[in-house]
C-alpha cells in the first residue's frame, strides 16, 4: 500500500472517531473560548490595544488548545494495543504520523475558525478589507496550525511511551513551538494593524519551520513509533 492511501485511510478513521463523539472538539472549543473571554476580561483593551496585543493572547489560546488536543493523539491508541496493530500493518510508520498530523491539523484548524469571529468581537477588531487582512490571515491560520500540529504530534507520539506523558508533552512542546509561535503572532500583529501590512520575512520563516519538521518527521518517522 503506497503511503498516500496509508496516509489517507488513518485520516478517515481519525475524522470518523471524532466526529461520530466530538468529544475532543467541543472540550477543545470550550476551553479556548474560556480562555480568549477571560483574557477579554482581564484586560479590558482599547481597538488599539487590541491590534498589538491580540494576536499575543490569540495564538496563546491556540498553543493551550493544541496542548489539550494533541496528548490523545497515540495514549488513546494504547487502550486495545491499536497502535501495535498499525505498526503490524503493510504500510509505512510515515503514514501513521501523517494520518495523525493531518487529523489534528483538521480539528485545530476547525476549533481555530470557530473561535475567530468570537476574538473579533470581544476584540473589536475588524478584518475589512476582506482580501487584505482576512485571507492573508488565514493563510498564517493554516501554516501555524500546520508547525504546531506537526510538532505536537511528532512529540506525542514521543511522549506516549513514557510514564510522565502528561507533564512532558508540555515541557517538549513550548520551546519547540517558540519559533512557529512567534512568527505567526508577528505576521497577525501586521495583518491587524492600522494599516494592515503582509511581514513576508516572517511568514517565510514560518514556512521554513514547517518545511524543517514535515522534512525530519519523514526521515526519522519510523524511529519515533518504536517503543
Amino acid at each position: 500500500m503506497n503511503l498516500a492511501r496509508a496516509a489517507t485511510i488513518i485520516l478517515a478513521k481519525e475524522l470518523r472517531t471524532e466526529f461520530r463523539t466530538r468529544e475532543l472538539l467541543t472540550t477543545t472549543v470550550v476551553f479556548v473560548l474560556v480562555v480568549v473571554v477571560l483574557f477579554s476580561f482581564a484586560f479590558d483593551p482599547t481597538a488599539a490595544e487590541s491590534r498589538r496585543f491580540g494576536p499575543g493572547l490569540l495564538w496563546i489560546a491556540f498553543l493551550f488548545a493544541g496542548s489539550l488536543m494533541l496528548h490523545p493523539s497515540f495514549t488513546r491508541e494504547q487502550a486495545n494495543e491499536t497502535l501495535a496493530a498499525l505498526r503490524l500493518a503493510p504500510i509505512e510508520p510515515l503514514a501513521i504520523l501523517l494520518g495523525k498530523i493531518l487529523a489534528n491539523f483538521v480539528f485545530l484548524l476547525l476549533s481555530e475558525l470557530l473561535l475567530l469571529p468570537v476574538f473579533v468581537v470581544l476584540y473589536d477588531l475588524s478584518l475589512t478589507p476582506f482580501f487584505v487582512r482576512l485571507l492573508p490571515l488565514l493563510l498564517v491560520l493554516a501554516l501555524g496550525t500546520l508547525g504546531l500540529t506537526t510538532v505536537g504530534t511528532v512529540f506525542s507520539a514521543v511522549a506516549s511511551q513514557a510514564r510522565l506523558r502528561e507533564l512532558l508533552l508540555p515541557l517538549l512542546l513550548l520551546p519547540a513551538l517558540a519559533p512557529v509561535l512567534i512568527a505567526s503572532t508577528e505576521v497577525t500583529v501586521g495583518l491587524l494593524a492600522d494599516p494592515p501590512q503582509l511581514q513576508r520575512n516572517w511568514l517565510q520563516i514560518l514556512l521554513a519551520f514547517d518545511l524543517v519538521f514535515l522534512t525530519a518527521t519523514w526521515l526519522f518517522g519510523e524511529y519515533l513509533l518504536e517503543e
